[in-house]
């Protein structure tokens, strides 16, 4: 295995480090003066490149969200960290490092094109969440077991698989094993896998492909079928009703009901358990269900909001750039004009021009200062309906909750009319039943009997309450950052269409004074 050993002392991704290379590798220029003056947006990176600095740890890299491709080869890398924020990556390259473990990719869904070549790599492992990619680089490294391949299987779109140099690769059936094992690779280290080769693959391993295919398709059914169950939870969480479509409700106020358990061996509380059950389970699947619908008007009122806003902010945007397209297309024929001016009229021009370039600042913060009021109206409205929506769900739901308490209440009376007449038949010795010791324990006397049936009905009414309250907090909770969301985005939104305004009526004023000082000279 060919190593290069560098000799400069280690260093650590740091803020210096990475000001230098985006500076660097950003744009020049115009485009570069002015991205120095507003300072480096790191989320607004799409390449990175981090080659050849002797860096031992990967760091600092949370705010480079929108990177799509990140080179991190010939360094001193021992571990994959610090990756976890780079959720749109699509390329990285590890390749010439001293990693040993596969690590530290489970954020990077988007990965397509992965290199890890010329490490200390012994096993293929920990990438199930790159389910994206397409070509993997893994040659020179140490593994050694053919059999650890097969792990490549799960990725469905892998076409390009470079394992050369390790040595697994001097085993009989390398070609053969990887070519019947992965058979949508079109690759294998550097070369295309021919038809021959891919029949005699599925020749030798027939009967074993099938048997694992068999077990993939099993194995895929599970994962749909728990990726169907996960979805449907979070859209009954998003709707604030998850587990109210059956009788969790019901089983969750009884779980921790010591009492119940004892009570229920009494004479007729069987049919009145079931008959309460199916009332309360009634009650919390219209609460279920009026959920669901609520959600799903709430996510049209959002959906058309944000639609009307998107479509106000492009229009503008609109308006605004046919506004500086015709500005520029004029200052270039004001600036060859000036140029070729005598000086006795130059002066005159500038001063018209500075007049113009007021001018388009004017016209440009005018159509921002008519577009914040539109925004706010638009808010306003949305702010409006949507607490209309979330206060009317509020209600009726807490009306269904009310009915709850009563039916838990009727329930509860029920009881202790039957924990009343055992007391007294137990007193007369005329108790048919047989109830064991420690139900019997709760008829010593009615002070015990009520208490039990009290503390019974004190359990499930905490259990209702506690349900009703969090169902409030979290969809008012919800609203009021919904809200403040959007009005943070906003002006973040106002205060970059601002600066971009400045930076470019700054940029043609100091062109005019350029301009004029070369005329003093």
């Amino acid at each position: 295995m060919n190593r290069i050993y560098k000799t400069m002392e280690p260093s650590v991704v740091d803020e210096q480090m990475l000001q230098k290379a985006v500076e660097e590798q950003g744009p020049q220029d115009q485009a570069g003066r002015i991205a120095k003056e507003e300072g480096i947006q790191y989320h607004e990176v799409i390449q990175l490149r981090l080659d050849y600095r002797n860096i031992l740890k990967i760091d600092h890299l949370w705010e480079f969200t929108s990177l799509t491709k990140l080179q991190l080869h010939n360094n001193l890398i021992e571990k994959i960290q610090g990756l976890e924020k780079l959720i749109n990556l699509e390329w990285l390259d590890l390749s010439f490092n001293n990693i040993q473990v596969i690590e530290g990719l489970d954020t990077l869904v988007k990965l397509q094109d992965l290199s890890l070549y010329n490490n200390y790599i012994s096993v293929i492992e920990n990438m199930d969440p790159l389910k994206n990619l397409q070509i993997f680089s893994l040659g020179n490294n140490l593994i050694s077991q053919l059999d650890n391949v097969i792990y490549l299987r799960k990725f469905k779109n892998l076409r390009t698989l470079n394992l050369a140099g390790n040595p697994v690769c001097k085993e009989e059936n390398y070609t053969i094993f990887v070519a019947a094992y992965i058979s949508d690779l079109v690759y294998l280290d550097f070369r295309p896998l021919d038809e021959q080769t891919r029949q005699k693959a599925f020749t030798q391993y027939q009967y074993a492909i099938e048997e694992m295919r068999h077990n993939d398709l099993q194995e895929q059914r599970a994962t749909e079928a728990q990726k169907n169950n996960e979805e449907e939870l979070q859209l009954h969480k998003d709707a604030f009703v998850e587990h109210l479509n059956g009788s969790h409700l019901f089983d969750s106020m009884y779980a921790d009901d010591a009492e119940a358990a004892k009570l229920a061996y009494l004479p007729g509380v069987a049919t009145l358990l079931e008959s309460y059950q199916t009332q309360l389970v009634a009650l919390c699947v219209q609460i279920f269900e009026v959920g669901l619908t609520q959600h799903t008007c709430r996510q049209n009122e959002m959906d058309a909001f944000f639609t009307g806003f998107q479509d106000a902010v492009a229009d503008n945007q609109q308006r605004g750039a046919e506004i500086a397209a015709d500005f520029e297309r004029s200052r270039r024929q004001v600036m060859a004009g000036m140029q070729q001016a005598a000086n006795n009229r130059l002066e005159a021009r500038i001063s018209n021009y500075r007049d113009e370039i007021t001018q388009l600042c004017h016209t440009l913060m005018t159509l921002e200062l008519q577009l914040v009021g539109q925004l706010e109206d638009i808010t306003k409205d949305f702010e409006r309906n949507i607490s209309d929506m979330v206060g009317g769900f509020i209600e009726y739901v807490q009306g269904l909750f009310v009915q709850c308490r009563d039916l838990e209440n009727h329930h509860h009376e029920k009881l202790l009319e039957i924990a009343v007449a055992t007391l007294e038949k137990v007193a007369k010795n005329e108790l048919e039943e047989d109830l064991p010791d420690d139900v019997r324990l709760l008829f010593v006397d009615k002070d015990t009997a009520v208490s039990a049936v009290s503390a019974s009905h004190d359990t499930h009414l905490l259990k209702i309450d506690n349900r009703e309250d969090e169902l409030m907090t979290r969809i008012n909770s919800w609203m009021t950052a919904l809200i403040k969301s959007i009005h943070d985005e906003e002006i973040k939104r106002n205060r970059k269409r601002i600066s971009e305004i400045h930076n470019y009526v700054d940029y043609v004023r100091e062109q005019l004074e350029e301009l004029h000082l070369q005329e003093h000279q």
